[in-house]
């Protein structure tokens, strides 16, 4: 069954390299079979700290773009720290693979700025002591050291940790048509190399927010997900191992659902949403519209598990996009959400056959619990 989507999307699938192989492999197995060429870059991520003041330790490390052979990315391969329970922490680091840490985000953005990742663990840093007018300070623990000229840290470049160049999150460019043949395409292969689904593991969806820029829709669209958000995450089963989810604020939907809210325009609309300082890590993120975030500006659902299964994936987010669809279509009118997700999924536009699908999976879960109750 080939499923259509209508809707400019972006996936990003959370996988697992076997043991000996990595993210780097899946990136060169693809450009390899389908012509290209593979780009390492530099990805940003953070994670908790321990030391006290200083709630995150910055990192950078190394992606992997699949470009096609007109330079165009398809897709990119990176790491992600809420994976963490299929690696071996005391595994030895893998030659060649390194990380780069400060404490500040900005002093990053300058490595990826001035440094080169394709370069070696011993030199990546030495664009950025020239920035700072000092020397790059290697040590025997094969971490080398960028320093001001007053003796305060700058970035460190340090061997990867056991097994983190196993973590894979296949971040798709965003899709216009063909779907079903471009998931294809990336998790056939690896399939094929044997990757697997993550303990943590889960599939976000960004649906681009061009459609859903005003307060009316933003007010349907908070409405729907405050009253059906939770049975929707058991719906496409959720897996309940992932981190990083949750509900919205109540001040959000109190916001949005009041009527001045929902006669403002659309800029002084983002703006007061911007004001809730709202966060990504959340079942269905706000945050890039709410920001303005001009390199993401998506709606993202994050709450699909993590699957090899192309139709699986574009099954549940044809479920989303007839969702969003609805809140456009009723913006401008006084009608009220109905009482049930299988009438407010029967209303939505969309395929008759999404419909269908998510029709008997709402009878059986139903089935289910009457029986359990019996």
């Amino acid at each position: 069954m080939v499923i259509e989507l209508n809707w400019k999307t972006g996936f990003e699938i959370e996988l697992t390299a076997p043991v000996g192989k990595s993210r780097e492999d899946l990136a060169r197995a693809l450009a390899q079979k389908h012509s290209g060429s593979v780009q390492r870059f530099f990805h940003p991520q953070s994670e908790p700290s321990k030391v006290p003041g200083q709630p995150t330790f910055e990192n950078l490390t190394l992606g992997f773009h699949w470009l096609d052979t007109d330079g165009q990315k398809i897709a990119s391969f990176v790491d992600d720290l809420t994976l963490q329970a299929d690696f071996n922490k005391r595994q030895a680091p893998k030659p060649c693979w390194y990380r780069i840490i400060a404490d500040d985000a900005r002093l990053l953005r300058l490595v990826v700025r001035h440094c080169e990742a394709a370069s070696s663990s011993d030199k990546v840093l030495e664009p950025l002591a020239d920035l700072f007018g000092t020397e790059l300070l290697p040590h025997e623990s094969g971490m080398s050291r960028v320093m001001d000229d007053r003796g305060a840290s700058v970035a460190i470049c340090a061997p990867l940790p056991g097994e983190r160049e196993r973590p894979c999150e296949i971040v798709t460019a965003p899709i216009m048509a063909g779907h079903q043949e471009k998931l294809s395409q990336l998790l056939d292969e690896a399939v094929a190399q044997k990757f697997a689904v993550p303990v943590e593991g889960a599939t976000h969806v960004h649906f681009d927010a061009t459609p859903l820029l005003s307060a009316p829709v933003i007010a349907k669209l908070v409405s729907l997900f405050a009253k059906f958000g939770a049975e929707l995450k058991q719906l496409v089963g959720v897996n309940t191992d992932c981190v990083r989810l949750g509900a919205w604020p109540n001040s959000l939907v109190k916001l949005t659902a009041s009527e001045k809210f929902q006669t403002l325009g659309w800029p002084e609309a983002r703006e007061a949403m911007a004001g809730l300082a709202l966060s990504k890590y959340c079942d269905y993120n706000l945050l890039n519209i709410a920001n303005e975030n001009k390199l993401k500006h998506t709606f993202e659902v994050r709450v699909l598990p993590s699957t090899l299964d192309a139709t699986q994936i574009l099954q549940a987010t044809s479920l989303f996009e007839a969702l969003l669809a609805w809140c456009c279509v009723t913006a401008s009118q006084s009608e009220s959400l109905p009482d049930t997700l299988a009438m407010l999924i029967n209303q939505a536009p969309g395929s008759k056959s999404t419909s269908s699908h998510w029709q008997r999976q709402i009878a059986a879960r139903n089935k289910l619990v009457i029986t359990s109750f019996s």
